[in-house]
């Protein structure tokens, strides 16, 4: 959420303006959104590419805790699934609203991570609590069903299923000029749903006192190294788009996301090492305020800080990356406040 309110804090222009320095092109690359393909034909990834199947991801490592609270709160199941859906058709409008500023009116377009993960929360509320090979089985039928109805279009960006899908889809909302398209699908939702599907399995896993720490560890570990080559076995025939979030892309960034939660869970939970946490904590504990702040604050927040400090500060090379961490630190700061002061924006 830091990096993505953030804007990677500048680097990738500021890599823009010295071409031949190799550490920033490095830094660049992991700070920009990717290419139509993935990057790597084989193994590896930016760091952006991972930013948007951790956020889902995490979404569903979220829910068997958040559902369990709320049943020892002594919520029945319509009530829960209720908030289920209200969460989720809430998550989607405010991907839109966020989607339509600078708009003379709304743009109706569901390519927003909040819209995307909205489209299919209320979805996956079914699987929670559910067993393990009846979410693999939903799962693996997603995917190849999805691909199946990928596979006569092709994966040419401009051309395929789901984009083709948006030209009519989106058309029938009312706006002053005809929807022509878009690198992102609607459906994308579809194959994400199994990202934050996986995120359910995982948080499932480690609420089950069945298994030791260590036996958790390893159930992760494993989990991701199948994610990873059957993505890139799947990759063969289906390609690794993140733009189009393929079935392989969805498990091949499962993967990463997935090793990424079991190295958290081994730094913090068994070594508990979480001093270093309490920046992110701060961030984590109020995503949608941090979300909002970098999506509609940015150039405002600037706009007062070219005001009242000196230009050079601004001016030459490193100036996109002096505004970018001022800006960062600013909005760090709004939330330590709301922190302290236990104000939380929730859905």
């Amino acid at each position: 959420m830091f990096a993505l309110a953030t804007g990677g804090l500048g680097l990738a222009k500021v890599a823009g303006r010295l071409p031949d320095n190799e550490f920033l092109q490095f830094l660049k690359f992991h700070v920009s959104h990717p290419e139509w393909n993935s990057q790597f034909k084989m193994v590896g990834f930016a760091l952006w590419d991972m930013i948007q199947p951790a956020f889902m991801f995490m979404v569903g490592v979220s829910m068997p805790y958040s559902y369990e609270k709320r049943q020892k709160l002594g919520h029945s199941f319509g009530k829960q699934l209720s908030h289920a859906w209200i969460r989720a058709i809430l998550l989607i409008l405010l991907g839109v609203f966020l989607q339509s500023r600078g708009k003379s009116e709304t743009f109706w377009i569901f390519t927003n991570v909040l819209s995307q993960i909205g489209l299919g929360y209320g979805f996956l509320f079914f699987l929670v609590g559910k067993a393990v090979r009846t979410q693999v089985i939903v799962g693996l039928v997603i995917l190849v069903g999805y691909f199946l109805l990928m596979l006569p279009r092709g994966f040419e960006n401009g051309y395929s299923m789901p984009q083709l899908f948006d030209l009519w889809f989106l058309n029938l909302f009312p706006r002053a000029k005809v929807f022509e398209g878009h690198s992102y699908a609607t459906l994308n939702f579809v194959p994400a749903f199994v990202t934050m599907l996986m995120g359910l399995m995982c948080g499932q896993l480690l609420k089950n006192d069945n298994f030791s720490a260590m036996e958790k560890l390893r159930r992760l570990a494993s989990a991701g190294a199948v994610c990873l080559v059957a993505g890139l076995l799947f990759a063969t025939v289906c390609p690794i788009v993140k733009k189009l979030w393929t079935p392989s892309w969805t498990l091949f960034s499962g993967a990463y996301v997935i090793w990424l939660l079991a190295i958290m869970y081994w730094v913090i939970d068994l070594k508990g090492w979480k001093r270093w946490t309490f920046f992110f904590v701060v961030v984590g504990l109020n995503p949608l305020a941090m979300y909002f702040m970098g999506m509609q604050m940015k150039a405002w927040t600037l706009g007062i800080f070219k005001t009242h400090l000196p230009d050079i500060l601004f001016a030459g090379t490193w100036g996109p990356f002096v505004s970018g961490l001022m800006i960062a630190l600013f909005f760090w700061l709004i939330l330590w406040w709301m922190y302290r002061n236990r104000v939380f924006i929730r859905i």
